[in-house]
């Protein structure tokens, strides 16, 4: 069991979709979460901690939710 956190920016116009498919798939295990205003660039930045024993499975599953986005993931800890 890891706690990790995930660094997602996301375009902001497409934001409601993509955050309503994210929370379906991490929901009960989110221990922390910071929404950020879009950039200059309409960019809006999500930090999000999150405990997951399969870290690579959350990443690829991300990744094909997050098409037009940046997604970053770093290990806070590990139990």
């Amino acid at each position: 069991m890891q706690i990790v956190e995930l660094d997602i920016k996301l375009p902001y116009e497409g934001r409601g979709k993509i955050l309503g498919r994210l929370f379906a798939m991490v929901r009960g295990r989110i221990r922390d979460i910071h929404f950020f205003p879009p950039d200059a660039e309409g960019f809006s930045e999500i930090k999000m901690e999150v405990v997951e024993d399969d870290t690579r499975g959350l990443l690829s599953e991300l990744r094909k939710i997050i098409k037009n986005g940046k997604v970053s993931l770093r290990v806070l800890s590990e139990a």
